[in-house]
């Protein structure tokens, strides 16, 4: 009975190891199966090369109207919201030494031209005819300089934005009063570099005013900045746009679209996108041979459920994943899942 208890416990034992074999072979099976992905092919589409920036709109001119010299303020002749023409009379300062200049100018007119009389017969030195002549025309600028600034006229065609005096006041330095242009308006968007030999002056832009939902205004490409921001690696654009109604105001909220045609660019799936964590480039895995390959991409339009891609890395035809991206690596080999 002894002996057949030990012959049984021997049996129990090698069952034992024998299944613990099975298991670890069937482990080991396992850990050297592939990771599975799903891919899906990509081809190259006509897609139409639209881009929307966002800018403010800002007045085509802005003057602030103000004398080069102190002194009391007579008459403002404007309220803000006036709309006012080049040349218009905006405001009347003190015309004291204005005055004063004048009657000097005056004097010195009828001396000037008694010596005139007299050097031309003799009478005079060269000198003194000089001297007379030069004092004459200091004080001609002098009362020029007065003048224009003793009437302020509005250099442009524009409405009063801002009056920062009233009638009676003395001046102290800050602008009497402001003139917009805003017909035309204009914007300034930012353009990356790639399209920096594809923007031209005189290219026509949408542009939609938030403030005017479902209108479209058009307007043009009126200014190319000829230098790049090397941090940004974008250049200024200016956009007019005609405003012969007033309807749209400097500060207002603006969305610029330009379409610069349609072109051939590979488009992949959204769900194939891949977001490198800790920045903001966007990557892909190519799949070619059972393996998988890193590739960052340049995202254009977003078209429904895909991507465009505006560098030439991936191929027409080629796969890519589209299942397990955070799970994957660079050089990774993998097996196509066909469910």
């Amino acid at each position: 009975m002894r002996k057949f208890n030990s012959i049984l416990c021997a049996l129990l034992g090698l069952a034992l190891m024998a299944s613990s074999c099975s298991s670890d072979k069937k482990d080991d099976t396992q850990s050297q199966e592939k990771f599975k992905i799903k891919v899906q092919q990509v081809s190259i589409q006509e897609v139409e090369q639209l881009y929307e920036y966002t800018a403010t709109v800002e007045a085509e001119a802005v003057n602030n109207i103000a004398p080069l010299t102190g002194g009391r303020i007579d008459k403002i002749f404007v309220e803000v919201g006036d709309r006012v023409h080049k040349g218009q009379v905006l405001v009347q300062m003190n015309e004291a030494n204005l005055k004063q200049t004048k009657s000097q100018l005056d004097n010195l007119e009828l001396s000037f031209k008694r010596i005139d009389e007299l050097y031309k017969v003799g009478g005079v030195s060269k000198s003194d005819w000089d001297a007379m002549k030069t004092n004459l025309d200091v004080t001609r600028t002098s009362y020029e300089n007065l003048l224009e600034n003793t009437q302020l006229l509005s250099p442009l065609n524009g409405v009063v934005t801002a009056r920062n005096y009233d009638s009676g006041d003395l001046y102290g330095g800050q602008p009497v009063v402001q003139v917009q242009q805003i017909n035309p308006v204009k914007m300034l968007i930012n353009v990356s570099e790639m399209l920096f030999t594809k923007v031209k002056v005189g290219m026509p832009v949408d542009i939609v005013i938030d403030a005017y939902e479902g209108e479209v205004f058009k307007g043009k490409v009126s200014l190319i900045y000829p230098t790049i921001d090397g941090t940004t690696h974008t250049f200024p654009v200016e956009i007019q746009l005609p405003n012969a109604n007033s309807k749209v105001r400097p500060g207002m909220y603006a969305r610029v679209t330009i379409n610069f045609g349609m072109y051939n660019h590979i488009v992949v799936p959204d769900e194939a996108i891949f977001r490198q964590q800790g920045s903001g480039n966007r990557y892909v895995y190519v799949y070619e041979d059972g393996c998988v390959h890193f590739k960052q991409v340049q995202l254009g339009r977003h078209l429904d459920t895909y991507y465009e891609l505006l560098n030439e890395d991936i191929k027409d035809g080629a796969y890519v994943a589209i299942t397990g991206l955070p799970r994957l690596k660079d050089g990774l080999e993998v097996e196509i899942d066909q469910r």
